[in-house]
């Protein structure tokens, strides 16, 4: 590993510790040359690859960080914490390895991001779904604010009863 500091690849490991589940591991690493502590974090990688079918056809692995990338230029400026971005990437990403080995339809992909940005931000919502249905113009649009304005609508009165 290389300091961050000095650029010397000499460190120590002081602490090691599992995060997320087991997901990733944190490191507290000393440099040996400067003795300037810093962090780092390792993502244990799946063993099965799981491939992702495109809409042309071609197959490419699939990537936690493509997901997490549509998700925060969905987000864009919305007040949305890193934190729940990364949540909804990670959620995705599990959903995915455990239903599926070895092959996934990217549109699957974009309907699991868009059900859980739902939840999350009507208008990271909308912004999604714009990139993922390609509206062609305003009607497009206009329908999927009427169906999410029905289901808003939905969720309110079933709060009232509870």
């Amino acid at each position: 590993m290389q300091c961050p500091f000095c650029n010397a690849d000499n460190d120590k490991v002081i602490d090691s510790r599992a995060s997320d589940a087991g997901k990733t591991i944190r490191r507290r690493r000393e440099c040996v040359a400067c003795s300037k502590r810093f962090t780092t974090y390792e993502r244990v990688e799946q063993a099965s690859r799981l491939m992702v079918v495109k809409r042309d056809g071609s197959r490419v692995p699939f990537s936690r960080e493509n997901v997490l990338r549509g998700v925060k230029s969905a987000c864009g400026k919305r007040p949305i914490s890193e934190e729940s971005k990364e949540r909804i990437a990670d959620l995705v990403e599990e959903e995915l390895h455990k239903e599926f080995d070895r092959e996934v339809a990217s549109r699957v992909i974009g309907e699991r991001v868009m059900s859980k940005l739902r939840d999350l931000d009507e208008v990271a919502y909308i912004r999604f779904a714009s990139e993922y249905y390609k509206f062609r113009n305003v009607e497009d649009i206009m329908q999927q604010l009427e169906a999410l304005s029905g289901r808003i609508k939905d969720v309110k009165e079933q709060q009232k009863l509870f």
